[in-house]
């Protein structure tokens, strides 16, 4: 009896050297969890269910979206990074990885997952009224230097993303992170208002948040963050740093693992997202809620996940509210 279990564990071995392919075969066995670190019916909710149901159809498995939220996005991300490396629980990272641990409500990071594919990005803008004196970027910059904090912005609350990558734009350009005083608010729509009242000067947001009032020409765009022209509005300048190196600053979010998935498995999912989001049916969703399409494989993601985090370090310590 012992031989027999012998030459079946040889026979084993040998097969997956000889056919590395089924390293894989047997996986998945069964249905894979996908973790939603934000509530049901936001943007990353959505983005998780299309990927889910085109998972499904790609693996022949069920993926149940799972919705675990809490402490600013830290739950759900935890649940993630502390799930069995199995391949049976995947979850979606958004921006906030590279800023919770700065603000001292973790210590997880980007380098605390196995990264699969980055699947969207939203481009920072930054906007005034049509009617307003400040014409350009420059301008901006121009009016800031003159009087530190007498221009007003908003668009999110102290230390969202669009508060920080105002700061970094600012920063990157030689002033100080407040350079345009904050006014917090509970997002775009409430900061656009105030825009348009007149309370502030500046709203620093993402495009599709504003293309209502860009294509009434009520808010003029004077610069995007991000490193391809808007799909929609494509005349917006691109951000050009000192170095030449065009910016990807804004909103994100991509699928990955705990830490130590086998590699397989990795390999299987990270070609299977590419496939995902190359589709027809993806591609229609992004455009259909004015979302950026931006992809990265696993090393590129890692990459560019540990380059946010350095550049939020700096941008959250800029607005005094790194820890």
């Amino acid at each position: 009896m012992k031989r027999r279990h012998s030459l079946a564990a040889m026979g084993a071995a040998v097969a997956a050297v000889a056919f590395p392919g089924l390293a894989f075969a047997a996986w998945p066995e069964r249905p894979i969890t996908l973790i939603v670190p934000w509530g049901a019916g936001g943007g990353t909710d959505a983005v998780g269910r299309i990927i889910a149901a085109q998972l499904e159809k790609e693996l022949k498995q069920p993926i149940n979206v799972v919705n675990r939220t809490g402490g600013s996005g830290v739950v759900g991300h935890q649940a993630i990074a502390s799930a069995p490396p199995d391949g049976y629980t995947i979850g979606i990272l958004t921006v906030e990885i590279g800023m919770m641990h700065h603000a001292g409500l973790t210590q997880l990071s980007g380098a605390d997952y196995t990264p699969l594919a980055l699947m969207n990005f939203d481009a920072n803008a930054i906007m005034v009224r049509t009617d307003s004196p400040i014409k350009t970027a420059k301008d901006l910059l121009d009016a800031a230097r003159a009087n530190p904090g007498k221009l007003k912005a908003s668009g999110t609350g102290q230390g969202g993303i669009w508060h920080l990558g105002l700061a970094q734009w600012l920063v990157d350009n030689k002033l100080a992170g407040n350079a345009i005083a904050w006014v917090p608010s509970q997002g775009a729509a409430p900061g656009l208002q105030d825009l348009l009242a007149g309370g502030i000067d500046v709203v620093s947001c993402s495009l599709p948040e504003a293309r209502s009032l860009i294509e009434a020409d009520k808010v003029k765009p004077l610069l995007l963050l991000g490193s391809k022209p808007d799909g929609i509005f494509p005349k917006v300048p691109l951000y050009t740093d000192a170095s030449g190196k065009t910016w990807n600053a804004g909103a994100w979010r991509g699928i990955a693992g705990p830490k130590g998935l086998p590699k397989d498995v990795t390999d299987r999912l990270s070609s299977t997202l590419k496939t995902i989001f190359d589709g027809k049916d993806y591609q229609d969703f992004l455009r259909s809620r004015g979302f950026g399409a931006l992809y990265d494989g696993p090393a590129d993601f890692q990459k560019f996940m540990a380059e946010k985090d350095a550049s939020f370090g700096v941008a959250m310590k800029a607005v005094g509210i790194a820890k």
